[in-house]
């Protein structure tokens, strides 16, 4: 970490907090704000305007755009001005006018996102939500208090999650959706409470999956949402589909262990 008073790369308007840790690589533009406990990885960029605080992280390679709001205090009544932390990693796409909270000690103390996501202009994410890697949140999502978003999932703009609701890895909600509750891995879901859609084939199809792999789960969402089963029956028929000894086991399995851990339970 560089003495940060001597970067060329920090804007003279820029205001940096002494303690901060920022690599001599990352730049950092007009009027922006960072405070005593930030750390910022190489090659990271932050935008004009922008307010990084608390106790935050960034890991490398992160974009920030303009007037972003990184760092600050939750929008919980129970906070108390606890040391709690953001913590991103590397390659993220931060635009212009996000907001993201610090956890709360109710929870684990952190809120957390991964690498490589891609977070568009507006976007709310509120304490101790945990993202995965490789999502895409488009403009205005708003997501609530200790949400979690498994990786490549996708947010479509102006959507909302409720607090505490589970979004699947490989899934996908549309925009203008309400969601209150979990959204299954590989499942699209859209409507002002979201109802499922069938599987997101074409976003696995790009990542590779194999066409017995989508066979098996388009086979699984069928018994899931078509076959007019109780959510207990269409587990046990899923718990066979696993074990056919095929591609798609591997993630028919990770559906149901899914649907099992949900605790305010899977749209249906």
């Amino acid at each position: 970490m560089s003495d940060v008073s001597t970067s060329v790369k920090i804007h003279p308007t820029a205001i940096i907090a002494p303690g901060a840790e920022i690599d001599s690589s990352v730049e950092i533009g007009p009027y922006a704000v960072i405070g005593a406990h930030v750390r910022i990885g190489a090659g990271s960029k932050i935008g004009s305007h922008t307010v990084i605080e608390g106790h935050t992280t960034l890991g490398t390679d992160n974009r920030i755009g303009h007037f972003a709001s990184i760092g600050g205090d939750p929008q919980d009544m129970k906070y108390a001005g606890e040391p709690t932390r953001l913590e991103i990693g590397n390659r993220n796409t931060i635009r212009e006018y996000v907001t993201i909270h610090v956890g709360t000690a109710q929870d684990m103390g952190a809120t957390q996102l991964g690498d490589d996501n891609w977070i568009m202009a507006y976007v709310h994410i509120a304490h101790d939500c945990q993202i995965g890697n490789h999502t895409i949140f488009s403009s205005n999502a708003q997501i609530a208090g200790h949400v979690t978003v498994g990786d490549w999932a996708i947010l479509g703009g102006m959507s909302g999650v409720h607090q505490f609701v589970r979004i699947g890895a490989h899934s996908m909600l549309g925009g203008a959706s309400a969601l209150v509750q979990d959204l299954p891995p590989f499942v699209i879901a859209a409507g002002d409470k979201a109802e499922p859609h069938g599987v997101n084939v074409e976003g696995l199809r790009r990542r590779g999956f194999s066409a017995d792999a989508i066979a098996a789960l388009r086979t699984a969402y069928r018994q899931l949402y078509k076959a007019s089963l109780t959510l207990d029956e269409a587990k046990l028929q899923l718990r066979e589909l696993a074990q056919q000894g095929g591609d798609g086991d591997v993630h028919v399995e990770a559906l149901v262990n899914f649907i099992d851990t949900a605790k305010r339970g899977i749209i249906r």
